[in-house]
C-alpha cells in the first residue's frame, strides 16, 4: 500500500517536473500572471500594472526564435483530404503567427533598450498584434470547419453502428475526443480575438483593460490545460 502511494506521488511529481520543463508551459503560466494583473489594475498605475508590464516583457524572452515553428508549419504538407479553404486558412494562420512572433522579437529589443527607435518599435508592436489577431481569426475559422467535418464523420459512424453502442466504438470515441479538443481551441481562439482588439484599443469603451485581462486570463488557463501531459497508468500491486 505504501509502495503504491509512493509510486503515485512520484508519478504525479514527475508530471509536474515534465510540465514545468516546457518553455511553452512556463510562458503560458507567465501569461496568466500578466493578464491577471491587467484585470486587477484595469489600466490604472500601481503594483498590478507594473507586474503586467514586467511580465509581458519577460514573456518575450520565452518566444525568441519561436517563429521558426510556424514557419515550419507553413511549408509542411497538410493531411490528405483536407478541403482547400481549410488548407489556405491554416497556412495563413501559420504565416501571420510566424510574422507576429518575428516582429515581437524586434519589439522586445526596443522595449529592453537595445533598439533605440521608439516610434518604430511601437509601430511594429501594433503590426505584430494585428498579425496575431489575424491568426486568431484564421484559427477560429479552421476550428469551425474541422468541427463540422468531425460532426459528419461521427454521424456516419453512428449510422454504421445502427444498434451497437457508439460509446464503446474506439473510432467514435476518438472522433468525439478530438471534437471536444477542437471546441475548446475554438473558444480560446475566439476569445483571443477580443484580447488582441483590447491590446490594440480598437474599442476602448467596450473592451476595457479589465475585459482584456479577464479574457486573456481565461485563454491562458485554457492554454495551460491544453499543455498538461497525459497521466501514466500505475500498475496495481
Amino acid at each position: 500500500m505504501a509502495g503504491t502511494t509512493l509510486d503515485v506521488s512520484r508519478a504525479e511529481l514527475g508530471l509536474v517536473v515534465m510540465y514545468l520543463n516546457k518553455a511553452e508551459a512556463r510562458d503560458k503560466l507567465c501569461r496568466a500572471i500578466q493578464y491577471g494583473s491587467k484585470f486587477l489594475s484595469d489600466g490604472q498605475p500601481g503594483t498590478a500594472q507594473n507586474v503586467d508590464k514586467s511580465t509581458s516583457l519577460a514573456r518575450k524572452v520565452f518566444r525568441l526564435f519561436k517563429f521558426v515553428n510556424d514557419l515550419h508549419g507553413l511549408i509542411s504538407p497538410v493531411p490528405k483530404g483536407t478541403p482547400l479553404p481549410l488548407v489556405l486558412l491554416g497556412k495563413s494562420k501559420n504565416a501571420l503567427l510566424s510574422t507576429f512572433l518575428f516582429l515581437d522579437q524586434i519589439v522586445w529589443l526596443g522595449r529592453s533598450g537595445i533598439y533605440k527607435n521608439k516610434e518604430r518599435t511601437e509601430l511594429l508592436g501594433r503590426i505584430s498584434l494585428f498579425c496575431w489577431m489575424g491568426s486568431s481569426v484564421c484559427t477560429t475559422l479552421v476550428e469551425i470547419g474541422e468541427i463540422g467535418r468531425l460532426s459528419s464523420s461521427t454521424k456516419k459512424i453512428e449510422n454504421g453502428l445502427k444498434n451497437g453502442n457508439k460509446y464503446q466504438d474506439e473510432e467514435y470515441h476518438a472522433k468525439l475526443k478530438e471534437s471536444n479538443e477542437r471546441s475548446l481551441a475554438l473558444i480560446k481562439s475566439a476569445m483571443d480575438i477580443v484580447v488582441a482588439a483590447g491590446l490594440l484599443q480598437l474599442y476602448p469603451k467596450k473592451i476595457t483593460p479589465r475585459v482584456t485581462g479577464a479574457f486573456g486570463f481565461i485563454t491562458s488557463i485554457i492554454s495551460c490545460y491544453q499543455l498538461l501531459p497525459t497521466r501514466p497508468k500505475i500498475k496495481a500491486a
